[in-house]
């Protein structure tokens, strides 16, 4: 029985070591490429436009088709013809039925479009609908790429938080059972003891909280991936080294140019959507062209005996083309015709806008990243300055020179210059992932 219970334990054990996995960001970025759920469904859509560029096409190459056709009259049609041609009496008619009881018919036909403006610019439209789905593809990458970035940081954020306050929460308890015995042996005041447990208490709090946030990070990140919200994920890298390898001046000086940006680019494709959706409408007022080659064979009789080796079929064959031209449709085409007129060119007035935008777009992110640089090296020396100053207030403290009140005010501003030089890191990273994004850098 024991035996059983370790070999149970050992398997779960393995189980739970195989879905651990570890990542740097470069590696998370990579594998949510990979696997994210989206950036899957953008690959199908680019594989079905595919397909609808080539069904397009196909409407335009030899149609074959072939059909077997069987009737029998349950009550045969007859014609009336003149009496008199049966030797009948003038202005009277006799009934006679001309076909067989029974027909069957076999044929085969090819055919061909000779010309149709519509379908020459259909071609046109898979091949831009098959770039729109591209572009979606790009821009899925880059939003799945911005996502994971921020998933990770977040991570990398709760990880340090929690370690802080671990820390800070130690010191504070030594400095409270320290008090302790100080008021026990009358030489501190109780206030001295209840501010301590004060500020203890709102770490304590703080630090549950971000135990959940935590694993809410971890779940999140796990779904930018793509991977099971519950896998074991630990990561490698640290939220100071990726501060620093995010100092990339170079994209400040950079020109604007909203040619690569994907936004800019769909926008681009939509006109061009927009204005072949047009030239459609007025090619309907143009002439189609079709030509057409059956063969086939025919039987009849009053008997079911079509396949019988002395039954006689007739052959025949036919070619010819069909041409459609179209006069009078009621105004429809003209009406069709100018309402995609205007989508074209309400496209062209977006397209304009996009570009204005997107243009602001671009210096806002490059400001905002600036600024997070900025605010990064501030918070670093705020951080310093807080530490020394609270390291002097507990010297004080410990000799009687200051208050539990001013002990307890330094330790506030300690904790939250921690806190803010965290969230100024996470912020460098997360303002230059959006810049990337929008310059269609990844």
């Amino acid at each position: 029985m024991f035996l059983m219970v370790a070999t149970l334990l050992c398997f779960r054990m393995g189980i739970s070591q195989d879905t651990t996995s570890s990542f740097s960001l470069d590696e998370a970025v990579s594998y949510a490429i990979q696997n994210n759920r989206m950036v899957k469904n953008a690959a199908r859509d680019i594989s079905a436009a595919e397909k609808q560029k080539w069904e397009t096409a196909a409407k335009g190459l030899p149609q074959i088709n072939a059909s077997v056709g069987y009737n029998k009259w349950l009550k045969q049609q007859v014609s009336l013809l003149p009496g008199e041609f049966a030797g009948g009496t003038p202005g009277t008619f006799s009934p006679v039925a001309f076909s067989t009881q029974q027909t069957m018919d076999a044929k085969a036909t090819l055919n061909q479009l000779i010309f149709d403006g519509s379908y020459i610019l259909g071609l046109q439209s898979a091949k831009v609908f098959l770039q729109i789905s591209k572009n979606a593809q790009l821009k899925t990458g880059l939003e799945v790429r911005k996502a994971t970035i921020e998933a990770y940081g977040n991570v990398l954020l709760a990880e340090e938080s929690t370690k802080i306050l671990e820390k800070n929460i130690a010191v504070l308890n030594k400095n409270l059972e320290e008090t302790r015995e100080i008021y026990k042996n009358g030489l501190a005041e109780e206030e001295t003891v209840e501010q301590l447990e004060i500020t203890l208490s709102g770490l304590q709090s703080n630090l549950n909280h971000n135990i959940r946030l935590r694993k809410l990070s971890y779940q999140m990140l796990n779904i930018s991936m793509g991977r099971d919200i519950y896998a074991l994920t630990v990561l490698t890298d640290n939220l100071e080294r990726l501060t620093k390898e995010s100092f990339d001046l170079e994209l400040l000086n950079q020109e604007t140019n909203i040619n690569n940006n994907i936004d800019y680019q769909i926008a681009q494709n939509d006109l061009f959507s927009k204005e072949l959706l047009w030239k459609v409408e007025k090619s309907k007022y143009s002439p189609s062209v079709n030509a057409f080659l059956n063969g086939g064979y025919f039987t009849g009789g009053n008997e079911f005996s079509f396949f019988n080796s002395d039954h006689n079929w007739y052959g025949y064959s036919m070619v010819g083309v069909n041409m459609n031209i179209p006069i009078f449709s009621s105004f429809d085409k003209r009406a069709a015709t100018q309402k995609a007129s205007i989508n074209f060119e309400k496209a062209k007035e977006q397209l304009t806008e996009t570009e204005q935008k997107l243009m602001l777009q671009m210096e806002s992110a490059k400001s905002d990243y600036q600024l997070s640089i900025e605010e990064y090296m501030n918070k670093k020396k705020n951080l310093a300055l807080a530490e020394s100053i609270e390291k002097k207030n507990q010297t004080k403290f410990k000799e009687g020179v200051s208050s539990s009140f001013e002990l307890r005010q330094a330790q506030t501003q300690l904790y939250s210059a921690q806190q803010e030089y965290l969230q100024a890191m996470q912020m460098v990273i997360n303002k230059k992932t959006a810049l990337e994004t929008l310059i269609n850098k990844g």
